[in-house]
């Protein structure tokens, strides 16, 4: 799998735009600023675009959704867990396991809530890497004290899915750099006083 990351925004946060080929399909994951950037970046390698997936519904990840859904006349996905958050339109509803196909690649969505009720990430078994979202970043982990996100619903996301990870899966967060799970599991003080390693 390819992609292209922009990062927008006072909390710098990352859109990604994903596909397998110039000239293909892509899916666009958490535009939160710049629509137009990311319209100009999907010109220049001739892609049509599917959907715009999202992770979650806070504004740093969602807040060029409805400008990018005008400019491309494209669906907006989100789960169901997020819709009662989220005032703008979503046009599929998402579910834990729902298999997204992009090009020969399928994206599965995993529910992991605990930064908020309906946040999701987004798994490419063949490529080995997943978005992640806020839910979980290269030294840290989402925060839980924003109005539906729960500690103990994040504990269990780590300690039932992500701790279930092999090594060599790279995460791509909604903020920061990408990592390996061994990069996790050796500087990620928050993941690791869950899991108890």
């Amino acid at each position: 799998m390819k992609m292209k990351r922009i990062v927008g925004g006072n909390l710098e946060s990352n859109g990604y735009i994903i596909f397998q080929k110039s000239g293909g399909s892509c899916f666009v994951i958490d535009p939160g600023y710049n629509a137009e950037k990311f319209v100009k970046q999907m010109k220049e390698l001739k892609l049509s675009i599917k959907g715009i997936l999202l992770t979650h519904h806070h504004y740093d990840h969602t807040g060029a959704v409805a400008r990018l859904r005008e400019l491309t006349d494209c669906p907006v996905y989100m789960h169901w867990g997020d819709l009662g958050m989220y005032k703008g339109t979503v046009d599929v509803i998402m579910e834990d396991g729902m298999i997204l196909d992009l090009d020969e690649e399928e994206l599965r969505v995993i529910h992991t809530p605990g930064h908020t009720e309906g946040g999701v990430c987004f798994y490419a078994q063949k490529s080995k890497l997943v978005f992640t979202g806020d839910t979980i970043f290269n030294v840290d982990l989402g925060r839980t004290d924003l109005k539906d996100g729960s500690p103990e619903k994040m504990e269990n996301s780590i300690r039932e899915i992500i701790d279930k990870w092999e090594n060599d899966i790279t995460i791509y967060p909604g903020h920061g750099d990408s990592c390996n799970m061994k990069f996790v599991r050796r500087y990620n003080q928050e993941f690791l006083a869950i899991v108890g390693e």
